[in-house]
């Protein structure tokens, strides 16, 4: 017997939500598909099982992991040294895995809610089912709904609650919009305010302290294949030396990407020396290093020379590039898991800001910055965001401009300037507005040069985290499930 015609259309319905929802984040920043994403999977949802609700969470989560993550296949296969089949499977596998949080999240929704005050339920249950994706198993915040909203009408919202809250609102906009299809014309009025609302909220939440500094991000475009070879390493050396020196009297601070020498900081201290002394007395110059500790630990870091005080060691490491869960199990089994550099041990959760050029520096390495807690507290002690990264495993993918975006969130969020020297692209100067201000091209070795404020003051969101937003989405979800509850003890 095969599946009513109505339930297959809902399935096939979730499959195009799911791509409507990467359409939403960059490079193609559809941002107006969202609403109409969460309409197609809100509409008809309260007519399915528990069961069949699952089914079509977990087809959207793989229509939009598919679309939206595909990059994971190039990390695997280019640079994992994994053959095409396994790297298919492997990326299927994190996919279909991935996808299981949305039919977790629709299951549970139908399962333990009413139909009563849906819209508000569903919109509730869906960022709840986005927070547990951020956290649980070390956790996974890429294609957050509200990404991809920074140039959007609702962007003002950002510094008020994060990117949670921008998912909360595109959800109920997409659920009040299939309400108002079903013609219940009162869904306009809170619809409207969504988007009317941020015509009156503060433009920009803190002010620059004082002069502008000057600021040169250097991109070296090396080979990633090749990067940990001895001519690897000596072409980074030499790459970086040649590109600092040709900006030294214009800058006064300067900063190398992730990794950009290729070695123990130890090996580095000589090339970091000879650099150092070509620079005005006042120069500060940073870049991302490999340390290893007395213990032989191994930590992905950011260090300085010049006018420059501390360190920095990354605190959320990246599963299976930086460690290898369950290693006893997994170390050895196929090469994809004995990837180069694969042991790193995490920085402490609190850590003073480094100082560079006189001015506090709050890092993101990498993966961190998508993390909008972890940026957050960085914020309150920083007047600058760093973000240094080697976004070279994404290839020639739609990776690098995801990765970009949600750094140009982080500087909405917290009214900060966002400074990001990559690898190879994109390499960026972002103000507090989330807007760029100067971007260097992708695959190229190149530098920008451009100005950026130390910001003073705290965003609504920086003071006080993504935790507003969670409750707010906890309350949404409890009228549904109190009417649920009272609905069984009447039948019972």
């Amino acid at each position: 017997m095969g599946l009513p015609p109505a339930f297959l259309l809902q399935l096939l319905a979730a499959l195009v939500a799911g791509g409507f929802t990467t359409l939403t984040a960059s490079p193609f920043e559809l941002w107006w598909l969202g609403p109409v994403a969460i309409g197609l999977l809100y509409t008809g949802l309260h007519a399915l099982t528990p069961a069949q609700a699952a089914l079509k969470g977990w087809l959207y989560g793989v229509a939009l992991f598919a679309s939206g993550t595909s990059w994971v296949y190039v990390s695997i296969h280019d640079y994992g040294y994994t053959g095409v089949p396994l790297a298919v499977f492997l990326t299927t596998l994190f996919v279909t895995i991935l996808a299981l949080f949305f039919a977790g999240t629709f299951w549970l929704y139908r399962r333990f809610t009413s139909a009563r005050l849906a819209f508000i339920s569903f919109a509730g249950a869906w960022v709840l089912g986005e927070v547990l994706r951020t956290y649980l198993f070390t956790g996974f915040p890429w294609l957050l709904l509200g990404s991809g909203y920074v140039d959007s009408p609702l962007a003002a919202w950002a510094p008020v609650g994060g990117v949670y809250l921008l998912s909360l609102l595109v959800a109920l906009s997409g659920a009040f919009a299939a309400e108002l299809l079903r013609r219940q014309w009162w869904a306009l009025a809170p619809l409207a305010a969504i988007w009317l609302i941020p015509l009156a909220l503060p433009q920009q939440w803190t002010t620059p302290v004082s002069e502008p500094t000057r600021v040169a991000l250097l991109q070296g475009n090396l080979p990633q294949l090749l990067k940990w070879t001895p001519e690897g390493q000596r072409a980074a050396a030499n790459t970086y030396s040649e590109l600092t020196r040709e900006v030294a009297d214009e800058v006064d601070l300067i900063i190398w990407p992730e990794t950009a020498l290729p070695m123990m900081e130890t090996q580095a201290r000589p090339v970091l020396e000879r650099v150092q002394a070509s620079l005005p007395p006042d120069v500060a110059l940073l870049t991302g290093i490999v340390q290893r500790d007395e213990q032989e630990r191994y930590f992905n870091s950011v260090i300085g020379v010049g006018n420059v005080e501390g360190s920095y060691q990354k605190e959320h490491l990246v599963p299976f590039g930086e460690y290898l869960p369950l290693e006893s199990v997994l170390r050895g089994a196929i090469d994809f898991f004995d990837l180069p550099m694969s042991t790193f041990t995490k920085g402490e959760h609190e850590q003073t800001p480094m100082q560079a050029a006189g001015i506090n520096i709050g890092n993101a390495i990498c993966y961190e910055i998508i993390y909008p807690q972890l940026v957050a507290r960085r914020a309150q002690d920083s007047g600058v965001i760093m973000t240094v990264s080697n976004d070279t495993w994404f290839g020639a993918s739609i990776g690098p401009h995801q990765h970009l975006q949600m750094a140009r969130l982080r500087a909405l969020e917290n009214g900060r300037y966002v400074v990001r020297a990559t690898s190879n692209g994109i390499t960026a100067i972002i103000d507090p507005n989330g807007q760029i201000v100067e971007r260097a091209p992708q695959f190229e070795t190149t530098l920008i040069t451009g100005e950026f404020y130390a910001m003073e003051g705290l965003t609504p969101f920086t003071r006080s985290g993504s935790w507003p937003a969670w409750l707010l989405a906890g309350l949404m979800l409890l009228p549904g499930v109190v009417a649920a509850r009272r609905k069984r003890e009447v039948k019972s």
